[in-house]
């Protein structure tokens, strides 16, 4: 668990998390907030449930669900401050905190990509 706790993605996915909490908090569309924060919790979550994995195959695949989930909350939070359930100029910067999450996460899964490469067995 120290490594999670080191690593930046996963400390930024969880404060985007509370963020996200803070700033849902006097929505009165509870669905709608239902949903924003569940998906807000998905990131972190999968980035944990992937690194407590064995294998670097299995760890890709849970960084991807969370790559996903910042797609759908940064969906969320974009139609959240259209339909004025959100305030704009607080959820402005957790649309970009998302996406640069998002770019984030594609390069540890390219990382743990090539690392899965190399640890394939070569014949010859």
């Amino acid at each position: 668990m120290d490594a999670l706790r080191n690593l930046e993605v996963w400390q930024r996915g969880c404060r985007l998390a509370v963020s996200t909490y803070q700033l849902s908090g006097t929505c009165r569309d509870f669905g709608f907030r239902d949903q924003l924060t569940r998906s807000a919790l998905s990131i972190p979550s999968n980035i944990a449930e992937g690194y407590e994995r064995e294998s670097s195959r299995e760890r890709v695949r849970f960084l991807r669900i969370a790559k996903g989930s910042c797609g759908e909350y940064w969906t969320q939070l974009l139609i959240g401050m259209e339909a004025t359930l959100l305030d704009k100029d607080l959820a402005r910067p957790l649309l970009d905190e998302a996406q640069e999450i998002a770019k984030m996460l594609g390069g540890l899964i390219k990382h743990f990509e090539v690392r899965d490469q190399d640890d394939e067995p070569r014949y010859s």
